[in-house]
């Protein structure tokens, strides 16, 4: 478990959309491991979108993504730190990422988690070269949108091999 000192680092104003949103809505201020609080975070946003459509789910997290870009090169310039551990927006959208076309129910969402997060921690190749080679919002968010893809790709091969639906 990581753990951070937030004392050190500059603090978000979360009375600001932006950095409210780049926070989790405030579970990356947590001081231990708030990559993970910022992916259960997501975890509460993925269940209703879990209700749309396919295609309504894909646009969504295509948007979270996108927006993504902004809102956490905007946060990080604010604050002066490039990838601050609290910014968690990342984490959400890779957590999303990871869950497209997953079956429903708790036990993909928590097998969804635990790949995201090794993904995300670990950060193999080409993930770690994402990480740190591109800056920037783009690079806040790349590695974690790798993260998610490759999460995505072992939670399909898993379902598919256990004949989940």
């Amino acid at each position: 478990m990581t753990t951070f000192e937030p004392e050190k680092l500059p603090r978000p104003d979360l009375t600001r959309p932006v950095h409210l949103l780049a926070f989790g809505f405030g579970s990356g201020l947590s001081p231990w491991a708030p990559g993970t609080m910022g992916t259960l975070a997501a975890m509460l946003i993925y269940l209703p979108l879990s209700q749309l459509p396919f295609e309504g789910y894909a646009l969504l997290t295509l948007a979270a993504i996108v927006v993504g870009i902004w809102i956490c090169g905007w946060s990080a310039r604010q604050l002066g730190v490039h990838d601050h551990p609290g910014i968690v927006w990342d984490e959400i959208a890779g957590y999303l990422v990871t869950m497209l076309a997953a079956p429903a129910g708790l036990v993909w969402m928590l097998v969804g988690f635990v790949l995201f997060r090794l993904f995300d921690i670990l950060k193999p190749w080409p993930i770690s070269w994402f990480d740190r080679r591109v800056g920037g919002g783009l690079g806040i968010m790349l590695d974690d949108v790798v993260a998610g893809l490759a999460a995505m790709a072992c939670l399909q091969l898993l379902t598919a091999f256990l004949g989940a639906t």
